[in-house]
């Protein structure tokens, strides 16, 4: 850490000097100043590095809202003036997408100046990337990413342990959970446990999913989960389904939505 160094040496430059020109009749005080020019220094800073990281996380916040924007836009009117392909709409819409984030990566480039003076940047800069690589289904990098990333939320743990499903990390996955599971308030992270479930139910471990479940909903109150209980405690494995926590689920990459097909169906409910 550059910002630790630098004041380090500078600290260690006021006290010597002090001593040294009996400025101090003691080493105790040319201490306790060096001491204080470092403190002195950490804040100030960390204060100019804090503002500069935030306004180039901001650049990377704001590519993502314009794109999203952009995109919410183009649904709104087909609403209004549906297009003549549904599967050509939803091309041109992940197309779109591809774009912005493409975009957000490139505007990340901008924090790595900081990472080597900011404590643990560097993996704030890994896991953000892994969110956008993740996103673009660019799986070869998001696994690549994954060692330097901070789980600090269920939905990017979420991505993780999905990960560790696609690659057979069975041991790995169980023990990542249990990790994160620990670290959970009350009503937090129903999608782990939606999708540990859902992984244990993919092996036909219906109990372990059922154990699963009913410790979730010791610690949350939602439908989905309550539901899934409900199912496989009464032997309906076959009904277990998550599609209820709609994109969060579906943003995993490990089932598609169904679309319906009715002809009464509005165009705009599709997306």
């Amino acid at each position: 850490m550059y910002t630790i160094l630098i004041n380090l040496g500078l600290a260690l430059l006021v006290g010597l000097t002090m001593r040294l020109t009996q400025v101090t009749g003691h080493w105790y005080w040319a201490a306790v100043w060096g001491a204080l020019v470092f403190m002195a220094g950490q804040v100030a800073l960390g204060l100019l590095l804090q503002r500069r990281v935030k306004r180039a996380m901001e650049a990377v916040q704001n590519v993502l809202l314009a794109g999203q924007k952009k995109l919410q836009q183009k649904i709104n009117h087909w609403q209004q003036r549906p297009p003549g392909s549904l599967k050509q709409a939803q091309l041109e819409l992940e197309r779109d997408q591809r774009v912005f984030l493409e975009q957000a990566l490139e505007a990340s480039k901008g924090l790595e100046v900081y990472s080597r003076w900011t404590l643990m940047l560097d993996r704030q800069i890994a896991t953000l990337r892994m969110q956008l690589y993740y996103q673009l289904k660019e799986f070869r990098k998001v696994d690549e990413l994954l060692p330097r990333c901070m789980f600090m939320d269920p939905v990017t743990a979420a991505m993780k342990l999905a990960r560790l499903h696609v690659r057979n990390e069975t041991a790995e996955a169980e023990k990542f959970f249990q990790k994160q599971t620990r670290k959970l308030r009350y009503g937090q992270g129903a999608i782990l446990y939606a999708l540990y479930a859902w992984m244990l139910v993919q092996r036909k471990e219906f109990e372990a999913a059922h154990k699963v479940l009913v410790r979730a909903c010791e610690k949350m109150e939602n439908a989905v989960i309550k539901a899934n209980r409900d199912h496989l405690a009464n032997n309906r494995g076959n009904q277990f389904s998550n599609a209820g926590l709609a994109d969060e689920w579906y943003a995993l990459g490990l089932e598609q939505p169904k679309v319906r097909t009715q002809r009464q169906q509005r165009y705009g409910e599709r997306f």
